[in-house]
């Protein structure tokens, strides 16, 4: 190290050591949890913060989780954390994103000094954290408090210890109390792997070194995504797309984008954009942050580590208020999954006209939600990709602001009292093209006892686009037996009734050879 700065080789192999700190407190959080949505399907997400509050390092796992994350660590910084404490958080007004995810933020203070020089976080979907409806994921709520037990920042543990009474309070709320308390537990296993991990890196490579690989990765990250913003031409870039109702009305609402780009900088307007509705699918501004995060991403290569310096380049403007800036009591269960999405797909569409971008995929995470007497189900279900000038669109995957797995139908059938009737592509739902969006999926379940269902979806009405002459995907559909249901909806299941969810296709890219 001279003059502060690491050398290359240095900086890559403290830069891998950090991600992997990160990756490691996701495989203990996965293996460490009682529930299927986190165990399963891994919706779950670990960083690595400084002391300052900048991401460091991050593991791959959902974008909605991540980008949001330092509006959390910062929440928490203004409590005064000490070493052992571990603080608890999902108000999406104070740091959160939607309530069923909880984030976990404790300070990193290895060895005998104490001294804070950052922070572990985890952030898990739990599947219940009370509510109107079983899996808090209701299309019908009209405010916040309806949608499950609302978190400021709390201690959950102080020095070491357990805050008992905080503890109980949660769980007094929740309907699945013995696997939260698991799934809680596993988070703050991870969050403490990561204090000791990073206190081993640091008695390898000293304190000094060690610190500097903070500063330094995030500054090269920031180094390198300014280079790709001054790779593109400069000028303003549109688009509008819209949500599919809210769960109060089944009108469209408008998104609309202003993308900028100047330089080696990239603003983002979102004037323009509806109010905020009645229903849920309004966005606390830490969501819009996630999805214009993950659309800069888009246009970074791969090697470019993913950290605080990747969104220094870009500036949000979000109306106070609007649909993508809510404010407290709205209701915004849906907007973390489904509002996101469209943001990220409506930002997309604008720097498409600066950068050659895939066809839309899916653009929903179809979240279904299903719970009776002591049990909660919930799920999200993959799609079609875009294709793109190098090939077809994956079919069957999680696509844009999600990225978890499914849950594996003998999981699924062993834990719950229902059963797996239908799950496979939905061959030919990718758009038409000389390359072939990605195919949707079909998934049927039947209730072995009654319960409650909510479906959080879109994109049932406005296809997924295709790019350069490409055909768009087939929008997707919701049934309950035989009766097609709207993309956001709560009804109560009778035993033996079934719910199908088609998803939608990936858009086609370039005209395919016989002329369509």
């Amino acid at each position: 190290m001279s003059n502060g700065r690491l050398d290359p080789v240095t900086l890559s192999v403290l830069a891998s050591a950090l991600a992997g700190i990160a990756e490691e407190m996701g495989a203990v959080l996965i293996r460490g949890s009682y529930s299927s949505n986190i165990k399963e399907r891994r919706d779950c997400s670990t960083a690595l913060f400084d002391a300052r509050g900048r991401m460091v390092a991050q593991a791959e796992h959902i974008p909605v989780h991540l980008g949001a994350m330092p509006e959390a660590v910062a929440a928490i910084r203004r409590r005064n954390p000490e070493p052992g404490d571990v603080f608890a958080i999902n108000d999406p007004y104070s740091g959160g994103t939607h309530l069923p995810d909880i984030t976990l933020v404790s300070p990193v203070a290895p060895g005998e000094a104490g001294e804070i020089i950052g922070y572990a976080v985890t952030r898990a979907h739990h599947s219940d954290v009370g509510g109107m409806r079983p899996g808090s994921a209701p299309s019908d709520s009209r405010e916040i408090y309806q949608e499950g037990i609302i978190i400021p920042p709390v201690r959950l543990v102080r020095g070491g210890d357990y805050v008992d009474d905080v503890l109980d309070l949660l769980l007094a709320n929740v309907r699945t109390p013995a696997i939260r308390r698991g799934d809680l537990r596993a988070q703050i296993a991870a969050n403490q792997i990561a204090e000791q991990r990073v206190g081993e890196l640091i008695d390898r490579r000293g304190r000094e070194l060690v610190l500097a690989a903070f500063d330094e990765v995030i500054s090269y990250t920031e180094r390198r995504t300014r280079e790709v913003i001054r790779g593109l031409p400069d000028g303003e870039y549109r688009a509008v797309d819209w949500m599919e109702g809210d769960g109060t009305m089944d009108e469209d609402i408008p998104i609309r984008t202003k993308v900028r780009i100047s330089g080696d900088s990239i603003s983002i307007d979102f004037s323009g954009t509806s109010d905020a509705v009645p229903g849920n699918v309004n966005c606390p501004l830490a969501v819009t942050r996630s999805a214009c995060y993950f659309a800069l991403r888009v246009l970074l290569p791969g090697d470019v580590p993913a950290n605080a310096g990747t969104y220094a380049p870009l500036e949000i403007r979000a109306p106070e208020g609007s649909l993508i800036n809510a404010q407290s009591p709205s209701a915004v269960v849906a907007g973390n999954v489904e509002t996101s999405s469209r943001i990220a797909d409506t930002v997309l569409s604008a720097l498409s006209g600066a950068s050659a971008l895939p066809a839309q995929g899916q653009g929903t995470m179809n979240n279904l939600v299903i719970g009776g007497p002591g049990w909660t189900y919930y799920e999200t279900i993959g799609g079609g990709q875009g294709a793109s000038r190098k090939g077809p669109g994956p079919s069957g995957v999680h696509v844009g602001m999600s990225n978890t797995l499914n849950t594996p139908t003998e999981a699924f059938e062993m834990e719950y009292p229902m059963r797996v009737e239908r799950y496979e592509l939905l061959y030919g739902s990718g758009g038409e093209g000389e390359h072939r969006g990605g195919d949707g999926i079909v998934r049927s379940v039947r209730v072995l006892a009654p319960a409650s269902l909510s479906l959080l979806t879109d994109r049932r009405r406005h296809p997924p686009r295709g790019v350069e002459g490409g055909e768009p995907g087939e929008p997707g559909k919701n049934l309950l037996n035989d009766e097609e249901l709207p993309p956001k909806v709560s009804r109560d299941m009778e035993k033996g009734d079934v719910v199908t969810v088609r998803t939608p296709g990936g858009g086609g890219y370039g005209r395919s050879d016989d002329g369509r």
